[in-house]
């Protein structure tokens, strides 16, 4: 065996190592999260008041990642008939509330406005659960001003 040969095999082995070792020191990327199937949301807000006058409707879907901190929304709120505008809030675990940010507008038909809401959330602890609130208000047939909110199917978390 001669020095020359040897000295690439101790080469290559040396390049080996060091490849090996800048693999092993890359960072790695950061995790991402893997989604269920996204569950839909339907919740139709009507007076209470004896003519069911349909006040705002939210639609979409809401799902959760197999992390068991986040959930994201992709949601609708069609105004109706409501005054003023309806608005919505998003319960975690029955006690966290938030009030979502409109990220857009749509146009559907029986809708006065249509706001779009999209978000990924990190929770940042274990989510549980989700839940939509909407809250909406109109003049009764009184000519008195009332409110109603109606809460949304409490959407479990497949994960945990």
């Amino acid at each position: 065996m001669t020095a020359r040969s040897r000295g690439r095999r101790l080469a290559a082995s040396f390049a080996m190592a060091g490849g090996a070792l800048a693999t092993a020191l890359l960072p790695l990327g950061p995790a991402h999260a893997a989604y269920g199937a996204d569950q839909p949301v339907y919740l139709q807000l009507v007076s209470n008041d004896g003519n069911a006058t349909q006040l705002a409707l939210l639609q979409g879907t809401v799902a959760f990642d197999n992390g068991n901190t986040k959930y994201r929304y992709s949601l609708t709120l069609c105004w109706q008939h409501a005054y003023p505008a309806p608005s919505f809030r998003v319960i975690v675990n029955g006690t966290s509330t938030s009030w979502p940010t409109q990220t857009g507008t749509t146009s559907l038909p029986g809708c006065q406005q249509t706001a779009v809401f999209n978000n990924e959330v990190n929770f940042g602890s274990t989510v549980r659960n989700v839940r939509f609130d909407v809250t909406g208000g109109w003049f009764g047939s009184n000519a008195q001003y009332q409110t109603r909110t109606k809460s949304s199917y409490t959407y479990d978390n497949p994960y945990n």
